[in-house]
């Protein structure tokens, strides 16, 4: 006699056609699934390796017809080696503490949230998120998450980040930060302090989301060396996608 699973079906969709946020002219499609239920985190981390991020109790990666700019993207933390740019902004930024908190979202936050979008991202449509929806990007998660903030030595937040805790690493959802303290170069800084946790939590990697070339706002993420890049379904070191060993690749698997 077989036995059926208890186990549902895991459904994914495809988005409605939308402007692409980073290319001018182009058109965004992605395919999304829920994350619910007591598979959600084993769920999340198979998906995160296969290029998927999260975004509340979603899941998604782009399907955009004809264009494969947005190439997931993972810094391999033990083998991390800050160049000497990151090695400045890391001395310059000597008096920050970072600290994890829960995933509660909070006055403080927003108010640099708000300001960080109306400054950097004034025509997007986060630049228009009042505190609810600002709150439930921060707490709509059904995986451990926690929120990054960092604090100068008056303890007032110049930074932080939303950060999901995977199996084998963690990963930036999204950062904010001061956006009158350009010379600290908050950004930097806060996938800098990431690398160095996932270092102390003995997790190799630190997932960026998506490494878009063609973007000047995304083109940022290849400086961190070495990371690895997801194409055709393999994990390949940057830089070396075009003739890569075996032994240097890592399979996705489902």
């Amino acid at each position: 006699m077989h036995q059926r699973s208890a186990r549902r079906p895991q459904f994914f969709y495809t988005t409605a056609p939308l402007p692409c946020p980073y290319l001018a002219g182009r058109t965004e499609r992605k395919i999304v699934t829920e994350l619910s239920g007591t598979d959600a985190e084993a769920l999340h981390d198979r998906l995160s390796r296969a290029g998927f991020r999260r975004s509340h109790n979603i899941a998604y990666s782009p399907v955009c017809p004809g264009c494969q700019a947005c190439i997931p993207i993972r810094i391999v933390a033990e083998a991390f080696e800050p160049d000497r740019t990151q090695r400045k902004v890391w001395r310059a930024n000597a008096d920050l503490s970072g600290a994890e908190m829960p995933a509660r979202a909070t006055a403080e936050q927003f108010a640099l949230f708000h300001r960080y979008q109306k400054a950097r991202h004034a025509d997007g449509d986060m630049a228009a998120m009042g505190f609810y929806d600002y709150r439930a990007m921060i707490e709509d998660t059904p995986i451990g998450s926690t929120v990054v903030e960092f604090r100068d030595p008056a303890d007032r937040l110049v930074a932080a980040c939303l950060t999901d805790r995977l199996s084998d690493g963690l990963s930036a959802v999204y950062s904010y930060y001061e956006p009158g303290a350009e010379r600290r170069s908050l950004g930097t800084q806060v996938v800098l302090w990431l690398v160095a946790r996932a270092r102390e939590l003995g997790l190799p990697y630190v997932y960026l989301g998506y490494w878009v070339p063609e973007s000047r706002k995304m083109a940022y993420k290849a400086r961190f060396r070495p990371s690895e890049i997801l194409t055709g379904g393999v994990w390949r070191m940057l830089g070396e996608e075009a003739d890569v060993p075996a032994s240097s690749v890592t399979r996705v698997e489902a």
